[in-house]
């Protein structure tokens, strides 16, 4: 093998070995808003099981269809008009009133893996509502996932208007 061969295989294990660890190093990052609605758990999650509903009050997302079973496969849509974005995440944690959590990645494995999950306790005759999101993955080193807080905070407000409403007026 000649010198400039020598140096082109070199580059390319090296090329390599910087892609493995780059994913084998991938950062992890989580962000959680909360929010209090007077109404119980189990009318918040009246409210979020009732996916046909969403385009009347969800400003995040559109549309969850698909059974919320652990195993099963939702089609989630992220956003309204021409920016909407589908997902088809795996449904890991459904327990009415409790918690309803999903996972699901963008391409292959650690360049972007997503885990949302809504909380649901009961707090002083209310619900005291977490939604959050854990990521792991080679594109948050490009992405700051802080700027999704505005989405979440938008659609739990929009969450507590509804329950509450629901419960003002014996819904």
């Amino acid at each position: 093998m000649g010198k400039m061969q020598k140096w082109i295989v070199g580059s390319i294990g090296a090329v390599a070995g910087g892609i493995v660890l780059m994913f084998a190093l991938a950062p992890l990052r989580e962000i959680s808003t909360e929010i209090e609605i007077a109404a119980p758990p189990s009318q918040v999650w009246a409210v979020l099981a009732d996916t046909k509903a969403y385009p009347e009050w969800n400003p995040e997302i559109a549309a969850l269809n698909g059974a919320w079973v652990v195993g099963g496969r939702l089609e989630n849509r992220e956003g309204y008009g021409p920016d909407q974005q589908v997902f088809w995440p795996l449904v890991m944690v459904a327990q009415p009133g409790v918690e309803l959590r999903w996972a699901g990645r963008i391409g292959v494995p650690r360049l972007f893996d997503v885990e949302h999950y809504f909380l649901l306790r009961a707090v002083d005759g209310g619900t005291r509502f977490v939604q959050g999101e854990k990521f792991h993955g080679v594109a948050l080193w490009f992405f700051d996932v802080r700027q999704l807080l505005v989405q979440f905070e938008a659609m739990n407000m929009a969450l507590k208007a509804r329950a509450e409403a629901q419960v003002k007026n014996g819904i």
